[in-house]
């Protein structure tokens, strides 16, 4: 039998159909909102994957509109009480459970100081769905794996759609409604090319630029999550501050490269790490000396950069089971985390 995270990564494409057809009206009220609030900066709250969810978004955000988008720390709120001025503000917070006590408070808090909140959660109602101005349902459906997955991909579609509702972006629009299908192509890609290396290392590198930054973090918790393998995440740009100096003979590294203005530095990047005999992928057709991992080209470089966290799914839960884990139930975590 498929473990239940093999099924739900199987689930995406599904999800993010399902995601665009149930919350259409409310993805539209979103970005009306978003428009008639016309915010000169934008904030997230949010903690796990669903703040690299949150950081996708920031440079989607940033990039499609030219608007700074900052993260929120949810203690402000919910420790240090600290009162908000968000008067022209808009802010999203990002949740599965929409159950952690810290990310409610931060979301109060927000809309307290005058802040547009929108809450992108897999559960209403909930705390934070009450919490924010907007609840948006991300239809991911049922999540039972710890590693979320599907999860993560329905939080990062519903704000893209979100963005090219409050943009009325067409091409952004026909990029968001084309996504299942890319999701599906992208389901079919095959990383196993990864698996053999990464079954006896040690620690590895995830880098990106962009909104393929995003992405990386994300890769580089669920290994940590599934696999018990130390994977950081560093901009191509900011590996070379420090970081570099762990990159040995046949140490791994894993570029993620979407089709957008960054693609180029990062391969760059990724060919000077393997002239150091470093063990280098990348999700490219660019870089020499590199091993070139298979890519779906969506038309868009936000969802060229969201669809290369599929086919990294599949491979992390094969090498999880390689590696003699149970990606379905890791070691002391837990699905839903409440913290304070």
């Amino acid at each position: 039998m498929p473990t239940t995270m093999r099924q739900e990564i199987d689930e995406i494409p599904q999800a993010a159909a399902r995601l665009l057809d149930q919350s259409a009206a409310a993805i539209r009220q979103a970005g009306a909102a978003l428009r008639a609030r016309d915010p000169n900066v934008v904030v997230t709250v949010a903690r796990g994957s669903s703040d690299h969810a949150a950081h996708f978004l920031k440079y989607a955000i940033e990039l499609q509109f030219g608007i700074p988008v900052a993260s929120l720390g949810p203690s402000l709120a919910s420790i240090y009480e600290t009162p908000l001025r968000l008067e022209r503000a808009a802010a999203f917070a990002v949740s599965q459970s929409g159950a952690s006590p810290d990310i409610v408070a931060m979301t109060h808090a927000a809309r307290d100081g005058g802040a547009l909140t929108l809450a992108l959660v897999n559960t209403l109602p909930s705390p934070l769905g009450n919490a924010a101005t907007l609840a948006i349902d991300i239809k991911a459906g049922p999540e039972i794996a710890v590693a979320a997955t599907k999860s993560f991909v329905n939080s990062a579609a519903a704000g893209l759609a979100i963005l090219a509702e409050w943009s009325d972006d067409k091409a952004l629009l026909a990029a968001v409604a084309a996504l299942p299908d890319h999701l599906a192509a992208a389901l079919k890609l095959d990383w196993s090319a990864l698996i053999g290396p990464l079954s006896s290392a040690r620690s590895l590198y995830m880098l990106g630029r962009g909104p393929a930054l995003a992405i990386a973090a994300e890769a580089a918790l669920k290994c940590k999550e599934t696999c018990e393998l130390h994977a950081e995440a560093y901009s191509s740009a900011e590996v070379l501050h420090g970081p570099v100096s762990l990159v040995a003979p046949a140490f791994p590294v894993l570029a993620f490269a979407a089709r957008d203005k960054a693609e180029a530095s990062v391969a760059d990047m990724a060919s000077s790490l393997a002239a150091k005999n470093a063990d280098i992928y990348i999700t490219s057709d660019k870089g020499a000396g590199v091993t070139h991992l298979p890519h779906i080209a969506t038309g868009h470089a936000f969802t060229d950069a969201l669809a290369l966290i599929v086919p990294y799914y599949g491979m992390v839960e094969q090498l999880s089971r390689a590696r003699g884990f149970n990606p379905d139930a890791p070691v002391a975590l837990k699905k839903v985390t409440e913290t304070k």
